[in-house]
């Protein structure tokens, strides 16, 4: 079971009820999860529910800065999946997690249009008008965004494709624009460009053009003591969750994960 998080007071309004419950049981989690891995967690969730019958695992997908606000303010998140390290940190800088961060995956990104041919596009080349409207996550909050700056900065085109830019409120927002038209170009998550329901190419984005995806997760508080978090936890960094991740794109940290 999935849903998007919303934005603002309507998220605060549908999440206050659940803050309620002092406790989870331990049949039952809800993870908190950045949305690049929106198709590639669901797949690894299924995986580990058909091991274990019974057991609950729910992820709500948004961007992982929006996500590290709501743990925060006290949402009932048992794990928190993050695009990048720095937010599962701040948690626990902040008191707030149940251990330390732990690497899962190397993110990528990409640029992405389902109706200009991007397989030789390189970043410098967005500065030219006939490339329209370009997306990209709020840097603000979504490390994909943060990302997608620098790559533009670095290529020397940022001020050039500013009045162009559309901004989603997270990595899926943003892969949406590019599929409906909205957009002609996505700064997107490969993750996204391979799960893309509508047909486009891609390039990727040279990874020396940005600072490295390390994605991260963490135990919250609430999670520390669950049994069920503990063990999903566990699974993410099995051989079998690392290639369902692997087929949508993610490469392993270079520390291999530990």
């Amino acid at each position: 079971m999935t849903r998007f998080l919303l934005r603002g007071v309507v998220a605060l309004a549908v999440l206050l009820a659940p803050w309620t419950v002092a406790t989870a049981a331990d049949d039952h989690i809800t993870v908190a999860a950045a949305a690049d891995l929106h198709q590639a967690l669901d797949k690894v969730a299924d995986a580990y529910r058909q091991q274990h019958p019974g057991s609950k695992v729910e992820v709500v997908y948004g961007a992982s800065g929006t996500l590290l606000s709501q743990i925060e303010q006290g949402a009932p998140f048992e794990l928190f999946f993050s695009a990048d390290s720095n937010y599962p940190q701040q948690l626990v800088d902040h008191g707030k997690a149940g251990g330390q961060p732990v690497p899962y995956a190397m993110g990528h990104l990409v640029l992405w249009s389902a109706s200009i041919d991007m397989r030789q596009v390189q970043v410098a080349d967005l500065a030219q008008a006939r490339f329209g409207r370009i997306a990209i996550a709020n840097p603000q909050h979504a490390p994909y965004g943060k990302r997608a700056e620098e790559a533009l900065r670095a290529a020397g085109v940022w001020d050039a494709v500013q009045p162009r830019l559309v901004f989603g409120e997270n990595i899926a927002q943003t892969a949406q624009f590019a599929q409906s038209g909205n957009a002609q170009v996505g700064l997107i998550a490969e993750s996204l460009a391979i799960a893309s329901p509508v047909k486009g190419s891609y390039a990727p984005v040279p990874a020396n053009l940005y600072e490295p995806l390390r994605q991260s997760f963490v135990l919250t508080q609430r999670g520390a003591g669950n049994a069920l978090a503990q063990d999903f936890a566990r699974y993410v960094q099995s051989a079998p969750a690392r290639a369902i991740l692997a087929g949508y794109g993610f490469s392993l940290p270079a520390d291999g994960g530990h």
